[in-house]
């Protein structure tokens, strides 16, 4: 049976620190996405969605490298964990500019339509700099969203509440691909 490796990569075995479910990334009583208390109302449920998934980025790239964070998935894709957090920094912004906020691009350019994929390179600096902007743009975001008493209020490109759910879609989007790149880096899985 083939094992996917390819002759110039070594084999990962799955692993989890997991130590009551094999399957979970955490114990759930280690999950920093877990709260005592569940979400209240439409607001509270979106948020509290957009914030699971900000976390789960978050943490499916916890205790990596420079290396490991910039190492692309399989050729001819040039996504990358770091590639991943540049491009969700991206997409913060963009939430924001769907909604009417005039803020321009940060890695994305004429040129360059995926420089938040091709410049993420392997050199700490890339690594703090994308975490970095990524951080202050989700507080960005936050910020703007906290601005409208209601989430259905029409914004540049539609009700905020219909932008605020394709984000959180996206984040989940790629929540999946980063499963799979930390899976193909060092065999760690879970929820």
């Amino acid at each position: 049976m083939d094992s996917g490796a390819r002759d110039d990569e070594a084999a990962v075995t799955r692993w989890t620190p997991s130590t009551r479910y094999p399957d979970m990334w955490v114990d759930p009583d280690d999950d920093p996405r877990e709260t005592a208390a569940g979400p209240v109302g439409e607001r509270g449920t979106l948020l509290d969605s957009l914030r699971h998934f900000r976390l789960t980025i978050e943490m499916k790239c916890a205790g990596l490298d420079a290396e490991r964070m910039a190492r692309r998935s399989v050729p001819p894709s040039t996504m990358s964990l770091l590639g991943l957090v540049r491009h969700m920094a991206e997409d913060e912004r963009h939430f924001r500019r769907m909604a009417g906020e005039d803020v321009p691009r940060i890695y994305r350019t004429v040129e360059d339509r995926d420089g938040d994929w091709n410049g993420a390179v392997a050199e700490p600096s890339v690594v703090a700099d994308a975490w970095q902007r990524w951080r202050a743009e989700s507080k960005e975001t936050d910020r703007f969203i906290a601005g409208f008493a209601d989430l259905g209020t029409p914004t540049g490109e539609a009700p905020l509440r219909e932008i605020l759910v394709a984000q959180i879609a996206e984040y989940a989007r790629h929540c999946g691909h980063a499963d799979l790149l930390r899976e193909r880096i060092d065999g760690r899985v879970g929820q």
